[in-house]
């Protein structure tokens, strides 16, 4: 019953970042999914799966979980790779192809 804490990624739906705050408690999966054999939906008897719990820090997830005695991996977000990127550099002349709707 290992736990995973991480941020959750934004909602790719949304531009904005107002979720992405708190950081999330996952438990790992301890049975896998089965397929049920009459309606072929997939299934796990592991209720753990259904659960996550939000926090504001990280530091309250990690409290959480050994005060609870659970193990636990923290998972480090991955800052996005951010291009600068102006409007005159559409019709600069160094560029490699003609600008063209």
């Amino acid at each position: 019953m290992t736990a995973r804490i991480s941020k959750p990624a934004k909602n790719v739906m949304q531009s904005g970042k107002a979720n992405g705050k708190a950081w999330q408690l996952d438990y790992e999966p301890e049975q896998p999914r089965a397929v049920e054999p009459l309606m072929g939906w997939t299934s796990s008897g592991d209720m753990k799966q259904q659960l996550n719990i939000r926090f504001d820090t990280c530091e309250d997830a990690v409290a959480y979980c050994e005060r609870k005695g659970i193990p636990y991996q923290v998972i480090e977000p991955k800052e996005p790779a951010r291009r600068q990127a102006a409007y005159a550099d559409n019709f600069a002349f160094r560029r490699g192809e003609p600008w063209t709707h």
